[in-house]
């Protein structure tokens, strides 16, 4: 679940999420098939809508998949069936959803002339990738990785605010927008290799002492 939503507000929303949660357990839903039908919609609405143009009904779309992040974790936490599997899956499907959207983002620039936008959601993709990598590496390797000044919630909720400003016509609006977000995405690559060197080479010390 994303990060703004473990905010002192959480246990009234955990409420109503639980509740469905149970209640699509009841008729046999998985967290695993949330997951997977959450991304589905993600990269179907960037395919068909974000990359066509539409993006008000995208960023609709996209915005309402939230819910099914956080309910593959409810239902997880409710059955009390978490598994290393399904945390593995959820990782793989925002990696999925999130090139995904931005990539619709990008090709729908392309086709507007906005040579300049494209490349920079291009570089908010490349960047935002690595800084999922980076963490994931880290940990495999025995060591810590938390840091960074855009992570996933941040980096969705600037290029939310990108496409809402583009359907309100503001000027440059996505140029803006995709150009921030692969500046913070580049900023939080450094700021994690930084912490990934420390960690890990704490981690060194701590096995050779």
């Amino acid at each position: 679940m994303a990060k703004f939503l473990r905010t002192s507000g959480r246990a009234g929303v955990r409420r109503y999420v639980d509740a469905v949660a149970r209640a699509l357990i009841r008729v046999g839903v998985s967290a695993n098939a949330v997951t997977v039908a959450g991304t589905a919609i993600v990269v179907a609405a960037s395919l068909t809508l974000l990359s066509q143009g539409h993006l008000l009904a995208g960023l609709i779309v996209v915005g309402l998949s939230v819910l099914t992040d956080m309910l593959d974790g409810a239902i997880a936490r409710v059955k009390g069936t978490t598994s290393r599997f399904g945390a593995l899956l959820d990782s793989t499907c925002d990696r999925v959803a999130d090139g995904a959207m931005l990539a619709g983002l990008g090709y729908w620039l392309l086709t507007e002339d906005r040579f300049l936008g494209c490349a920079l959601a291009l570089s908010a993709l490349i960047a935002s990738q690595v800084v999922s990598y980076i963490k994931a590496r880290t940990e495999s390797l025995g060591g810590e990785c938390n840091v960074g000044i855009a992570e996933r919630p941040e980096r969705l909720i600037i290029a939310g605010l990108a496409v809402l400003a583009e359907v309100f016509t503001v000027p440059w609006a996505m140029e803006v927008g995709m150009g921030l977000l692969a500046l913070l995405a580049t900023i939080t690559v450094v700021q994690r290799l930084i912490a990934a060197h420390a960690s890990l080479a704490a981690a060194e010390e701590h096995v050779d002492a």
